[in-house]
């Protein structure tokens, strides 16, 4: 794998820079700045996606016939950096990185015509309707059940830890058609309109104070098997492939990085004993560890991003980034509560768009309880990080 840069790289990293220094606004900046849980804000966000849209390039791992950039490995690895760097919203994933891929390789050309240019443009979010109560890592024993009636699906039960939900126009939803052979067998993967009758959002408020998550009740939901994508009962083979792009086709390393390299600058004002908490040893080098760790994650990305580009999948790789990912977030969330020590006790809501409080401490020290708290869940959405271990000694040691 060669990620040297060319003339022609360092060309396109600057015309990104020069994109970034004209589009990216102060406000835009803060909320990625500001940030505790895995998203930005959900206004902020899709105001940015719109402005990526308008320049083409909201969809950097898409075929380019489906509206992707035709980039290069290095293109993209210079792309994605640049905006963790200038502190831009990620993009929300569940339209683009996740659903997406799934019409593109599995859809029919009717939903790929329906669905993918408002997927592009963020005229439609996606909740994902995968866990519930009782089957989240155990995805296989989930219980919503969609019955046949003509041309519609009668669901019901419930999903939950649905990201977003309260905002979205549309549910890309596993559900169970049968009863018969294995767990795995009888589901099927449905698409439908979030507006449709019987559909319920409850709120979830976290442990961190936000309203990331949802329960989603279905109460004799009808909607169209025009929405079905591939074949039914087939659902298990869609879910898979996708859960390889969420777990692997989202880079963890660059936004780690630039966290650590905040937390850096933090140690070098905060004090420990009278003395730089960055000169205390024990504590330098517990950040020396974790620089390592991102180091090797950013190496594992680039991996799967060049296999991406060759029109494969994640594969099982997928499992290692989301492990390796989502424990090293919790390291580096852990240390900034050491490294900020009493700041982060008065826990508020840190957005200053939200009260009229002043901040207790530096600027910095405010959103490190709540991110804290969010990160907690890293090690469990997406699919547990035992189930990815297990997945690993199967498909790669062959255990």
């Amino acid at each position: 794998m060669d990620l040297s840069f060319s003339p022609e790289d360092m060309a396109f990293r600057d015309e990104v820079r020069r994109f970034l220094d004209d589009n990216l606004t102060d406000d835009l900046r803060y909320a990625a700045q500001t940030q505790t849980a895995i998203f930005a804000e959900f206004e902020p966000t899709m105001r940015w996606h719109k402005v990526l849209h308008r320049q083409g390039w909201i969809a950097p791992s898409w075929p380019k016939e489906h509206g992707g950039t035709g980039w290069t490995i290095p293109q993209r690895y210079l792309f994605n950096k640049e905006m963790t760097e200038a502190h831009a919203p990620k993009p929300l994933p569940n339209g683009l990185g996740m659903v997406g891929p799934v019409i593109i390789k599995f859809g029919t050309p009717a939903q790929q015509q329906q669905y993918l240019p408002r997927i592009l443009s963020g005229d439609d979010y996606w909740a994902q309707g995968y866990s519930e109560p009782g089957a989240g890592s155990d995805l296989s024993s989930l219980r919503t059940k969609a019955v046949s009636d003509g041309d519609h699906y009668v669901i019901n039960g419930s999903k939950i830890w649905t990201t977003y939900a309260q905002f979205a126009q549309r549910m890309f939803c596993l559900v169970r058609t049968s009863d018969q052979g294995k767990q795995q067998q009888g589901i099927s993967f449905l698409l439908f309109d979030m507006d449709t009758p019987g559909i319920t959002v409850e709120p979830i408020i976290t442990l961190g104070g936000d309203h990331e998550v949802n329960q989603v009740f279905f109460d004799d939901v009808r909607v169209p098997k025009s929405g079905l994508i591939g074949e039914e009962n087939m659902g298990w083979t869609y879910a898979k492939y996708l859960l390889e792009w969420e777990r692997g086709a989202g880079a963890w390393a660059p936004r780690l990085i630039a966290d650590l390299k905040q937390l850096r600058h933090m140690a070098a004002n905060e004090r420990s004993d009278g003395n730089r908490l960055a000169d205390d040893r024990t504590f330098a080098a517990m950040l020396d560890a974790v620089e390592v760790e991102l180091m090797a994650l950013e190496m594992i990305e680039l991996r799967i991003m060049s296999v991406l580009s060759k029109g494969g999948s994640p594969g099982p790789e997928a499992s290692m980034i989301k492990v390796r990912g989502s424990e090293a977030m919790q390291k580096v969330t852990t240390l900034t509560m050491e490294a900020v020590g009493y700041y982060a006790a008065p826990f508020t809501i840190h957005d200053a768009r939200q009260h009229n409080q002043q901040s207790i401490g530096p600027d910095y020290a405010a959103p490190a309880a709540p991110h804290y708290l969010n990160a907690r869940a890293g090690s469990i959405y997406a699919g547990t990080n035992e189930v990815q271990r297990d997945i690993m000694a199967k498909m790669v040691l062959g255990l």
